[in-house]
């Protein structure tokens, strides 16, 4: 028969065992977790994201389209967002080729007319402010107020500055 001895062993050695496959499992899970999100992060780094997908958010960021630096705002705000320094880099080049830089303010469908008027001059301002810290002249730059001031696209899409080398 069995002694008292044999039934803790076998309940110790149960023990054991099971926190032995806990701990395989927790392994095995946690680097699966941990490549899923590698290889999903890989797949967005290597997919080309749309032009204009860094403004869908409400949010300040910056992208160069065709030679064209678009600048990005959130709603009711003129602060430029981060890496604005990196893309004015080709167009303070530009300039002390002799061009010149053109911006221009555009706004999104809300809020009314005269303060988006004034906001979209405030961006196209801290953008000029941007360029002239970069050691552009002012009379190298040239602020347009545009014939449509508010911009097309999503409301995100539209609260813009564009910077365009002439």
């Amino acid at each position: 028969m069995f002694s008292q001895d044999d039934d803790s062993q076998g309940i110790a050695l149960g023990v054991v065992f099971g926190v032995i496959a806990l701990v395989i499992g927790l392994v095995i899970g946690v680097t699966v977790y941990q490549t899923g999100r590698v290889n999903a992060a890989s797949a967005v780094a290597a997919a080309p994201a749309p032009a204009a997908a860094a403004a869908i958010a409400d949010g300040a960021s910056v992208t160069v389209e065709n030679g064209v630096v678009k600048f990005y705002f959130a709603t009711g705000k003129a602060d430029l967002a981060a890496g604005a320094n990196e893309a004015l880099a080709d167009v303070v080049q530009a300039v002390a080729a002799g061009k010149k830089a053109v911006i221009s303010g555009f706004h999104d469908a809300t809020g009314g007319a005269a303060q988006n008027a004034e906001l979209a001059k405030q961006r196209a301002l801290a953008v000029r402010g941007a360029l002239q810290a970069l050691g552009v002249g002012e009379g190298s730059v040239e602020l347009r107020k545009p014939e449509a001031l508010q911009g097309t696209g999503s409301n995100a899409e539209a609260r813009r500055v564009e910077v365009v080398v002439q």
